[in-house]
């Protein structure tokens, strides 16, 4: 799975196709992490970590935060 800092150092992609990127990693990983809770996977897998890292990501480039929460997964 592509990482999140490989989207931020591409200097190839503008600010909003790296969003955009990041926006659809996010999601991505949110269905992952979606699947390990309701299937009984190992919660330490590293999903969670890729969500934060990928959050951070989008820190970095200012853009609008999506709603987090239980409710969005």
């Amino acid at each position: 799975m592509l990482e999140a800092n490989d989207i931020l150092s591409d200097e190839s992609l503008s600010k909003v196709q790296k969003v955009a990127r990041l926006e659809e990693l996010l999601a991505e990983a949110r269905g992952l992490q979606r699947a390990a809770t309701e299937g009984g996977m190992d919660p330490d897998d590293g999903v969670t970590r890729n969500l934060r890292d990928i959050e951070l990501a989008l820190d970095r480039l200012n853009a609008e935060k999506p709603e987090t929460g239980a409710a969005t997964l």
